[in-house]
């Protein structure tokens, strides 16, 4: 399946994700009743804590489709710019501008229409004004070069089919000396191809998730430093039983084999500071 392809099926999913969404439905990480998938509770559920959920429209939770909660292991200051790459219907993005207080800013892009037009109304629900939604492709951001201070991402990453062209494109528009912050999910070891080639999983926050070390790499090549990978939920077999089923798979088979491989994990780096000729561009 080509780079074209997946990003479609990505953005019709994540579409109807947020219309559910409107309509008091679970996000159900992408993947609906309709698509005969179990929600992937496993790695969606209890991310956002009580005083987190207050702070935020209902809309905004129901529209989450993280694997993690970047804005409570990210450190952010105020009088900060954050950009939320595939913000979604904005939960971290409001959560980033409250932190970062009236003086900072906080950016979310994404390329649904749909998400957009519920990160928007969230917005206006939550009354935050230092907070502005992007329409855009993670793998082109539309910001300038050495404008944000932290960049934060939840879970959306590793749906890219050119991840290293969204790493560059963070690193770019890092300030020197600027954080990359984010929840992804990651793999230990080799993938099993038929997980690997299920759509429907590229969808659920799985398929085109990288190998650790492949992930580290990748950071290194961008010209990050100070890298850090940082599990914060393994599955196991159990998980695997839920996030599978309706899947045209062997589950007895195939669950063991990904018992502890699939992690989600919160992922460091640092611009470095310097400002030479080609360290800050």
């Amino acid at each position: 399946m080509s780079g074209t392809d997946i990003k479609q099926v990505v953005k019709e999913k994540y579409g109807q994700a947020a219309l559910r969404a409107t309509t008091g439905g679970s996000s159900c990480c992408g993947a609906g009743p309709a698509t005969g998938i179990g929600c992937c509770d496993p790695i969606t559920s209890n991310l956002y804590d009580a005083a987190q959920a207050n702070q935020v429209p209902q809309e905004a939770m129901l529209a989450s489709l993280g694997c993690g909660n970047p804005t409570a292991l990210a450190k952010l200051n105020p009088g900060e710019v954050v950009l939320d790459l595939g913000s979604g219907g904005g939960i971290d993005v409001l959560l980033s501008a409250k932190r970062v207080g009236t003086a900072g800013k906080a950016y979310g892009l994404d390329m649904t229409d749909e998400m957009l037009a519920l990160a928007n109304e969230n917005k206006r629900k939550a009354g935050v004004e230092n907070v502005e939604f992007l329409k855009g492709e993670i793998e082109h951001i539309p910001l300038p070069d050495n404008s944000v201070d932290v960049v934060i991402s939840n879970c959306v990453i590793n749906l890219s089919a050119d991840k290293d062209r969204v790493l560059r494109e963070a690193f770019r528009v890092l300030k020197p000396g600027g954080r990359f912050a984010v929840s992804d999910v990651v793999t230990r070891g080799e993938m099993l191809p038929e997980i690997r080639q299920s759509v429907l999983l590229w969808v659920g926050c799985l398929a085109g998730a990288l190998e650790e070390s492949e992930y580290r790499s990748k950071l290194l090549s961008a010209g990050f430093e100070q890298i850090e990978i940082e599990p914060t939920r393994i599955y196991r077999i159990e998980d695997a039983r839920e996030f599978l089923a309706g899947l045209i798979l062997n589950m007895d088979a195939i669950a063991p084999r990904v018992d502890g491989k699939f992690m989600s994990a919160f992922i460091r780096g640092v611009k470095p500071s310097c400002c030479g000729s080609t360290c800050c561009s």
